[in-house]
């Protein structure tokens, strides 16, 4: 049996890392432009613990918490989640690590023929 392995296109095509670079500085900005309150209340429930036992886990509400940290709102996001002081930090890491191997890569790209 083939050992599962993944392919990312944006290590061999220009065009898709500059679509990949494009997306990460676009997605926060959507997010700022959306009201803080986009997801609160919306009375859909995704979680399946939520769903079939009615018991909150410890990622219920983080979207929520995420959207209100964004726009700065610190009780509101720590009302929803209070997890959000760890995972939070650990997002903006992730997103900037991204942004400067999709960068890396690009300035790569630009010394090859």
């Amino acid at each position: 049996m083939a050992p599962i392995t993944f392919y990312n296109p944006a290590t061999r095509y220009k065009w898709f890392n500059v679509i990949w670079i494009a997306a990460l500085l676009i997605f926060p900005v959507c997010l700022w432009m959306m009201p803080s309150n986009s997801f609160d209340h919306t009375g859909y429930e995704l979680c399946p613990s939520k769903l079939f036992f009615n018991i909150e886990c410890f990622g219920c509400g983080m979207t929520r918490a995420v959207m209100h940290l964004h726009h700065l709102e610190w009780r509101d996001a720590i009302f929803y989640n209070y997890g959000i002081i760890a995972i939070y930090p650990l997002l903006v890491i992730v997103w900037f690590t991204w942004l400067k191997k999709a960068w890396e890569r690009q300035k790569g790209f630009e010394g090859k023929v």
